[in-house]
C-alpha cells in the first residue's frame, strides 16, 4: 500500500481526495490528514508518508513554510493548488506534480502512476520550483528534465536546440550532451518560447542565441554555432526571416 498524507485547510477539499482516492487509487491509505503548517509539521515528524498531497495557501501559511520546517524531504509531494498562471508555469518548469481545485480525478491518477514509475529524491527540484514561485518577476534560469533513470537541473541558456523524437524530446546542449527527455516538444516550445526559443519545424525548437545563419538554398534551414543545420518548414519559412530580422 501507499501511505499518504493530506495537508489542505479546507476540510471539505480533505474529504473529497479520501473519497477520490478511494474510488480511484485502492493501493493508496490515508495514514493522517492537517488543517495547516503547524499541524501539518507535527504530522510529518511521528508519521512517515509514501505521498504528501500538499495544499499551498493556507491559513497559517503556505506549504513551502511548512518544506522550510523539515530537515529533508524523502517522500513524493503532489501539491494542490488554485489556478495561479504563475505558480503553474513554476511547477512545469520545475517538472513537478500538481492538482487544480477542483482535483480533476483522471489528474490525480495520471499524477499517482508517475509516482508508482518515478520513485525518486525530488529535493532538487522542489528548490528549483520554490526558487520560481520567490522570482515569478525574473526569466526562469533553469529547467528540470525527466529522462527514464534521472531527473537533470539544466541551465535553459545552456540548451542549443530541441528535437521531437514521437512522445520524446531531445535536447541538444552547448557542451555537445544530449538528453533523451520523457515530454512532447509541444510541452517544451509552450515554456521556452518567451525565453528565446523558435519553433522553426514540426520537429525542432531552436534557441535563437545559437543560430550563426539561415541557408536560403535547399528548403532553407539554419546552422547552429554547434555546427548542426535544421530545417525550416515551407510554412514557417516567412516567420523565420522576420524572426532574424528582429533580433
Amino acid at each position: 500500500m501507499i501511505k499518504a498524507i493530506i495537508i489542505d485547510d479546507i476540510e471539505q477539499a480533505r474529504i473529497t481526495l479520501k473519497k477520490d482516492l478511494q474510488v480511484y487509487a485502492s493501493d493508496v491509505e490515508v495514514i493522517g490528514e492537517a488543517n495547516g503548517v503547524v499541524e501539518g509539521a507535527k504530522l510529518l515528524k511521528t508519521l512517515q508518508p509514501d505521498v504528501l498531497f500538499l495544499d499551498i495557501q493556507m491559513q497559517d501559511g503556505s506549504g513551502f513554510d511548512l518544506l522550510d520546517i523539515l530537515k529533508e524531504i524523502n517522500f513524493k509531494i503532489i501539491f494542490i493548488t488554485a489556478s495561479d498562471a504563475h505558480a503553474i508555469k513554476a511547477f512545469r518548469y520545475a517538472a513537478i506534480d500538481y492538482l487544480l481545485k477542483p482535483v480533476d480525478p483522471d489528474e490525480l491518477v495520471n499524477a499517482l502512476k508517475k509516482y508508482r514509475e518515478h520513485k525518486v529524491n525530488e529535493n532538487e527540484k522542489y528548490k528549483l520550483l520554490n526558487d520560481s514561485l520567490k522570482n515569478h518577476h525574473k526569466p526562469h534560469e533553469r529547467l528540470a528534465l525527466h529522462t527514464q533513470d534521472k531527473i537533470f537541473i539544466v541551465n535553459i541558456n545552456d540548451i542549443v536546440r530541441c528535437e521531437s523524437n514521437v512522445n520524446y524530446t531531445e535536447f541538444y546542449f552547448n557542451n555537445a550532451k544530449k538528453l533523451l527527455v520523457t515530454r512532447t516538444l509541444k510541452d517544451f516550445e509552450d515554456l521556452l518560447c518567451d525565453q528565446g526559443f523558435y519553433r522553426v519545424h514540426q520537429s525542432h525548437l531552436v534557441n535563437t542565441r545559437y543560430i550563426k545563419e539561415f541557408v536560403k538554398t535547399d528548403g532553407g534551414y539554419l546552422m547552429m554555432n554547434d555546427g548542426c543545420s535544421v530545417p525550416v518548414s515551407t510554412r514557417k519559412r516567412p516567420e523565420v526571416i522576420k524572426m532574424l530580422e528582429e533580433l
